[in-house]
């Protein structure tokens, strides 16, 4: 079985380019519905019905899993017997046709204006760290990109003096703004922290960690949880709200959805419209608690 989910990684790595929380998540559920049906080779595969498969689905809602769960295992299995197909192993994806509850519609947490504020005011730890750490969060919600976007940028994808990124991820390219404050803290940290970091000239990543390479996604993780801590927000706070505030606050400003889109890198515009429906919901929220009439 080893070998089957070795292969099934490389796949979603390598042709899919998924995220490694994707990866890491997709491989979880195939291995749950392999060791349900007893698949330990390519033969075991070929094998697999459309039945069972929806009865493992089924029996993963009689267990108590959310829908949501339910939808991205069908998703994995999906993804899998797909890559199977590719090698010949399979004639058929087992999965097609196969039908489970649609998952409920999560709304994103969000931060108000006024949490932003009190997270971006935190005063910074001494020395060139806080100034990388400031400077990372202020871009985080000045542009809205994702947290591996944010690791994988370069110096040289940043311009401070013209106020603007360009973000370069598997899925999408593209050109970004950012407000006056968030272009001086990152010219701040690239003057005076940056090159006191750095431990090879030609190192290309941005943003460093204490040994002068560049800083892994799980270390910008402390990072923000850190300066939540310290700015006394109650909410869980990860990389993923600050996008999420972003979009919303964007959109609750006037912006235009389809700029909204181009800035977070959505290929769908039906993803980004998720802000607007919040937005709806928090105009009914405060429509429902403070209109006389109302109550």
């Amino acid at each position: 079985m080893n070998t089957l989910l070795e292969q099934f990684k490389n796949y979603l790595t390598t042709e899919k380019h998924a995220s490694d929380n994707t990866v890491t998540s997709y491989v979880r559920d195939v291995s749950a519905f392999c060791t349900a049906a007893r698949l330990r080779t390519e033969k075991d595969c070929a094998r697999v019905k459309s039945q069972q498969v929806e009865e493992y689905l089924h029996g993963l809602e009689e267990k108590g899993k959310s829908r949501s769960t339910v939808q991205r295992s069908r998703a994995s299995l999906t993804d899998f017997f797909r890559s199977l197909q590719k090698r010949g192993v399979v004639e058929i994806n087992p999965v097609k046709g196969v039908r489970v509850r649609a998952a409920e519609p999560r709304m994103p947490v969000t931060l108000t204006m006024g949490e932003v504020e009190k997270l971006l005011s935190v005063p910074p730890d001494p020395g060139p760290k806080g100034r990388r750490d400031k400077a990372m969060i202020e871009l985080l919600y000045a542009t809205g990109i994702k947290a591996s976007e944010l690791i994988a940028l370069n110096v040289q994808d940043v311009n401070a003096r013209m106020r603007f990124i360009h973000c370069r991820s598997a899925k999408s390219e593209r050109t970004i703004p950012i407000y006056p404050e968030a272009a001086k803290m990152l010219q701040d940290y690239i003057r005076n922290a940056r090159v006191l970091m750095v431990a090879d000239p030609g190192e290309p990543a941005l943003f460093l960690n204490m040994a002068g390479g560049r800083i892994t996604r799980q270390g910008f993780w402390k990072i923000i949880k850190h300066y939540a801590d310290l700015a006394g927000i109650q909410k869980d706070i990860t990389p993923q709200v600050l996008r999420h505030s972003f979009a919303l606050h964007l959109f609750q400003n006037g912006a235009d959805l389809h700029a909204i889109q181009h800035m977070l890198g959505h290929t769908d515009i039906s993803t980004t419209q998720i802000y607007a429906r919040l937005y709806q919901n928090d105009l009914q929220e405060t429509y429902q608690r403070f209109h006389p009439k109302a109550r």
